[in-house]
């Protein structure tokens, strides 16, 4: 392992991750990518079980897919907060109108929204891991 994999691995082992995304095959991929980094991975691809299993202050990071049947990610992220408020959430999405529409709507509640947020897929993988620890080390 060279230097640079053991200081990757250092700075994300033990960080706990939540994905949602009604996918099984994206689940099951990144699920993969960011275990091999180092990272403990949760995943659903029911937004209600995600939702019935969650647990306050245990994750560093909750991706949430926005296009999903029965709660969408929009509407979970909101049930989230209302019972994890500190919770950092962010977005895998195709499409860029999404992050329109959840700025717009936080910018009427007088809340910032980063772009970073919201991650476009596809992604490579390195990229990928950067924009999660990138998000997860922000205040």
């Amino acid at each position: 392992m060279t230097i640079e994999e053991n200081v990757k691995k250092s700075t994300t082992k033990g960080k706990n991750i939540l994905i949602v995304d009604d996918e099984s095959d994206i689940t099951f991929t990144i699920k993969n990518i960011l275990e091999d980094n180092g990272f403990q991975v949760d995943s659903f691809t029911d937004s209600i079980s995600a939702l019935d299993n969650y647990q306050n202050n245990f994750y560093d990071l909750v991706i949430l897919d926005i296009k999903m049947p029965k709660i969408d990610g929009f509407q979970l992220y909101t049930k989230i907060r209302e019972q994890d408020p500190k919770a950092k959430i962010c977005f895998l999405t195709a499409s860029e109108l999404y992050y329109e529409e959840f700025r717009k709507m936080h910018h009427e509640l007088g809340e910032t929204v980063n772009e970073d947020y919201f991650i476009q897929k596809p992604i490579k993988n390195e990229d990928l891991i950067k924009q999660l620890t990138r998000i997860m080390n922000k205040n």
